[in-house]
């Protein structure tokens, strides 16, 4: 007769994996990134696929967060039938509890970003609960765990439609991509579910994320089934758009597509798409009742040598800008800013945008100065500010006009791509919009030298912080004629 599968080990294990997720990429992308690296022809593509894997090392010898958004924990559950435990609780009230103690690490602290009651208060939950949970009842007699950290920028950017049965998968999912932008901060991994239902489907492309990446296998012994042909033929057609990472223009945007199907009814396809980002994160385990999971750290020699380590780009300095400085910057430049730089994100912007409108003043003078959009991870002993990468910058693009005009505000730093009107907005202020890395959150708080809050503390990780910078690397994205790098970037590296 088997052991018990014990509460107390299954709680261990979650809280250890999702640590361990937090500061380790598994093997399998290191290698994909470290490939996409070598052959990445495109300048911008490659500095930023670089700054990712400088990241990577660094938050795997530092054991902290890759990404400030250290995500909504997904856990799922393959039950045995068979297995014997000593469970009296709810899975979820279970996972919540390790979910709660992985977050609140004293050495390694992530960030609390669950949000409760989404329609009404939205108040932070403060301890990242609950966690979102699939079960599978299973043959066996074990308990397979698969934990995953998914961050909101590549979950914002899920698709779904039920396509006509007589529709090309393969067209939706090219056209939906070449849609989404860069926002999910490629290269990643796109998960497509097929058949089911509405709900199957997007629980099949949920899980495929967690599958290892065996591209390279695949296209190497070629493709036996049609599934795989529409593996390559997707992954094909999705790096020839020219996206790249970052969306900065470049030859690889996914570095593997994953296919999971289940039967439909006759009458419908439905399809799931829903991105993985440059900070995949994780890991499986199983339980057979001789204990909690033990987790290996990755062989650091893993990671490739990166060529230019150091500091690369022309200096700026943020407390020196006038329109002359500005006007001189152009889009695709590389920078590196000194100097004193605002942060500032959804809520922060809503209650800004809120007091002007009342005719009142800001807290922060903001007249010819930056604003990042960031919501950092608290930091530990030892640190000016935790891991502090940017967020997806089309949230604040609604706010962008009125803040520029209100304020005299004139630099934007986030990730990915703006709309048109606020491109528009920048333009006409004369502004500039420029772009870090999405996925080296730990490297960039290496630049932050100084940090405090200035207003809106009870806003927590969205308050407006004040940080003094030294050498940030960033990308001019957008210059003061509303010329974007994500405009000329993808069609210069477009393959048709």
């Amino acid at each position: 007769m088997s052991a018990r599968i014990l509460e107390a080990d299954l709680i261990t294990s979650i809280t250890d994996a999702l640590q361990y997720i937090s500061y380790y990429h598994p093997p399998d992308f290191i290698a994909a990134m470290a490939d996409a690296y070598t052959r990445e022809q495109s300048p911008s593509a490659r500095a930023a696929i670089g700054q990712i894997l400088v990241n990577s090392r660094m938050c795997a010898t530092g054991r902290r967060p890759i990404c400030q958004d250290t995500g909504i924990a997904n856990v799922f559950v393959e039950v045995g039938v068979e297995a014997r435990t000593d469970w009296t609780r709810p899975l979820q009230d279970m996972i919540d509890d390790a979910v709660r103690a992985a977050w609140r690490v004293e050495d390694n602290p992530l960030r609390a970003s669950v949000i409760l009651d989404p329609l009404d208060t939205r108040r932070n939950s403060g301890d990242n609960t609950p966690g979102m949970v699939q079960v599978r009842m299973v043959a066996g007699d074990t308990v397979h765990v698969t934990v995953s950290a998914k961050g909101g920028g590549s979950e914002n950017k899920t698709q779904f439609a039920v396509l006509n049965p007589s529709a090309s998968v393969a067209d939706w999912i090219v056209d939906r991509v070449a849609q989404m932008g860069a926002g999910w901060c490629p290269p990643g991994i796109l998960g497509i579910g097929v058949g089911g239902s509405v709900d199957k489907a997007m629980a099949l492309a949920k899980a495929a994320l967690n599958e290892p990446i065996d591209i390279t296998d695949l296209r190497e012994r070629g493709p036996e089934t049609r599934v795989e042909e529409m593996r390559l033929e997707i992954l094909e057609r999705v790096n020839a758009l020219g996206i790249g990472a970052q969306g900065l223009g470049g030859l690889t945007t996914a570095l593997d597509v994953k296919i999971a199907t289940y039967p439909t009814h006759a009458a419908s396809m439905p399809v799931a798409l829903i991105p993985n980002c440059a900070a995949t994160r994780h890991v499986d385990f199983t339980l057979t009742g001789d204990g909690p999971a033990t987790f290996t750290p990755p062989d650091l020699s893993l990671w490739p040598e990166i060529d230019g380590q150091g500091p690369i780009g022309r200096r700026l300095s943020l407390d020196d800008l006038n329109d002359e400085v500005l006007g001189g910057l152009r889009s695709g430049e590389t920078l590196l800013l000194s100097g004193t730089l605002y942060t500032g994100r959804d809520a922060a912007h809503k209650r800004m945008v809120e007091t002007l409108r009342a005719g009142g003043a800001l807290p922060v003078d903001l007249k010819g100065r930056a604003l990042y959009y960031v919501g950092p991870v608290d930091a530990i002993p030892g640190e000016v500010i935790g891991p502090a990468g940017p967020t997806t910058s089309t949230r604040m693009d609604k706010f962008t006009d009125e803040v520029l005009a209100a304020t005299g505000l004139k630099i934007m730093i986030g990730k990915a791509e703006r709309g048109a009107e606020a491109i528009e907005a920048i333009r006409r202020h004369g502004a500039v919009y420029m772009i870090a890395v999405g996925g080296a959150a730990y490297l960039v708080s290496q630049s932050i030298k100084a940090a405090r809050v200035v207003a809106y503390d009870n806003l927590g990780m969205e308050a407006i912080r004040e940080f003094t910078v030294q050498d940030m690397p960033v990308t001019v994205a957008v210059d003061t004629t509303g010329t974007s790098i994500h405009d000329t970037g993808p069609r210069q590296w477009a393959r048709t």
